[in-house]
């Protein structure tokens, strides 16, 4: 009976110990990129083409049934190297600016003769005067 008794609880125990997996234990996930996939599926769609054309090569199609495949599989190709194209592209657009105006950092309005300059200076490029006006 007490045999019984700890082979049911050393049974129970790896049941829960297989079922309650804590989250430090697994791996991180894998952060694929946007065009992972869609290299693989390339990838896919260039090996079939190899493989459509040796079997017609072979003989084990005809000309009809080749040239049908390879245009599927092209078009197929055409559609997925669009998708890459269009992600590639939208990464490498710039973010459009805000229009809002850029606040005057000090010294770079001349308090005396109002000229404003890309960059803080000591002192004005059109008075000559000192930019920080002293107290």
């Amino acid at each position: 009976m007490n045999f019984v008794l700890i082979a049911a609880a050393l049974i129970f125990l790896v049941i829960l110990f297989t079922l309650f997996v804590r989250s430090k234990d697994l791996p991180p996930a894998v952060s694929d990129s946007p065009v992972q996939h869609l290299e693989t599926r390339k990838a896919a769609i260039y090996e079939n083409l190899r493989d459509l054309q040796f079997e017609y090569r072979v003989g084990k199609l005809s000309d009809d049934d080749y040239q049908r495949t390879k245009k599927e599989m092209q078009a197929e190709l055409a559609a997925v190297l669009g998708e890459i194209d269009s992600i590639q592209q939208a990464k490498a657009a710039p973010v459009p600016q805000t229009s809002r105006k850029p606040k005057a950092e000090a010294g770079s309005v001349c308090p005396h003769c109002g000229s404003k300059f890309d960059k803080p200076l000591k002192f004005c490029g059109e008075c000559g005067k000192a930019m920080a006006e002293t107290a």
